[in-house]
């Protein structure tokens, strides 16, 4: 097979198929090449230990594209209640902002079959479930990149877009370096039934052995993300589910009770990306291809979102859609949200990392003061729904 398309889209996970689906009833011809699809999924399929938490903006346009229903089971979160490492709190709260919620939890698999579920026998979308080999690059002033699949086609295109994750073959097959921290810390997550109604509360505690969150999840459940040390991390995902989910509960200050382990815990090293440039002629990056954050604000899926977004945006007006001038407004639209992300995340864990005793006050006297002063308070509500 040679076909052209005037856009190929490189991953088929989260990003990748909201901006499929919302370029399918716009003016270019797409194909999303994804070795992997979504396996079906039943209504009584096991918990996904991957929960992402997102945005109230985000979650309304992805009902607008119709992928916001099933198989998705989601929870609405109305409050979210931090605890520093001493005596620091601070509260956001739904109702006090004037929102009917805060963010939205939910599994990725769910919500990718569902995305996934708009774009089958749509008549704009080419669905290819095979990996691509290599990249012939056309340097011309309108590019027409060549992709080769591991099947042995080939297609062409005006626009490629990296949607591959943080490891992204498309940026390196561009020849695209990255900017990288390493937290030295390591994701823990696992999900849980939890004794007591967590009402639509998610929960952040600052510890010394790094910082744990709690979600929750529709029913008494929540999903738990520990960030911490590797070496804790590594006692904690060897621990008998039971005495993991004792240890959970101890740390937890048994806000909700005792739980009970319902996925066994998983981990995934946390590090700061960004790649040198997002976009070329013919070329564009999005989500963990193009930036990762620092789990603390429940931020990386949304910032990929908002990258889709605003792409999608772009290219709706037709033309050719590998043309860099329309591409290089949106990287200079996105980079500022993505870099202000990235400082408040990384400075917030650098913060918290400080054990002195001055570091300590400041940083929990700040939490309270924050939580006293209601515009501020209202003012960082406001910012994470978008």
């Amino acid at each position: 097979m040679s076909d052209h398309f005037d856009i190929v889209i490189l991953g088929g996970g989260l990003n990748g198929a909201a901006l499929a689906s919302a370029l399918k009833n716009g003016p270019h011809s797409v194909a999303l090449v994804e070795p992997q699809p979504p396996a079906p999924i039943g209504p009584d399929s096991v918990w996904d230990s991957r929960i992402y938490a997102y945005s109230p903006g985000n979650v309304e346009w992805l009902k607008a594209l119709g992928g916001w229903g099933e198989p998705v089971r989601a929870q609405a979160v109305y409050a979210m209640k931090i605890h520093g490492d001493t005596a620091g709190r601070l509260t956001f709260d739904a109702i006090d902002a004037g929102l009917p919620e805060l963010a939205w939890i939910a599994e990725n698999s769910r919500l990718q079959s569902a995305l996934w579920q708009t774009l089958i026998g749509h008549p704009n979308i080419r669905l290819l479930n095979t990996p691509a080999s290599a990249v012939t690059w056309d340097v011309g002033k309108a590019p027409r990149h060549q992709l080769h699949l591991g099947n042995g086609d080939t297609i062409t295109t005006d626009l490629l877009i990296g949607a591959d994750g943080a490891l992204s073959w498309l940026r390196t097959q561009a020849g695209i370096g990255f900017d990288e921290e390493d937290y030295k810390h390591i994701g823990v997550v696992a999900n849980f039934e939890t004794e007591k109604p967590h009402r639509g509360s998610a929960f952040q505690w600052f510890r010394p052995d790094g910082v744990l969150a709690y979600l929750p999840l529709p029913g008494n459940r929540i999903s738990m993300v520990w960030s911490t040390p590797p070496e804790h991390a590594a006692e904690l995902k060897s621990l008998p589910l039971d005495e993991l989910a004792r240890r959970v509960t101890e740390a937890g200050t048994g806000a909700l009770g005792k739980l009970t382990c319902i996925t066994p815990a998983a981990g995934f090293p946390l590090k700061r990306r960004r790649a040198h440039e997002w976009v070329r002629p013919g070329l564009a990056l999005i989500g963990d291809a193009a930036h990762t954050v620092h789990p603390l604000a429940g931020q990386g899926v949304n910032l990929g979102f908002r990258d889709s977004r605003l792409l999608a945006e772009v290219l709706a007006s037709g033309g050719n859609a590998g043309e860099v001038g329309r591409l290089t407004a949106y990287a200079a639209r996105r980079m500022e949200d993505v870099a202000s992300m990235q400082f408040t995340t990384g400075s917030l864990k650098k913060l918290f990392a400080r054990e002195d005793s001055l570091s300590s006050a400041l940083r929990n006297w700040g939490m309270s003061l924050a939580n006293q002063i209601h515009p501020i308070n209202q003012a960082l509500t406001r910012h994470a729904v978008l």
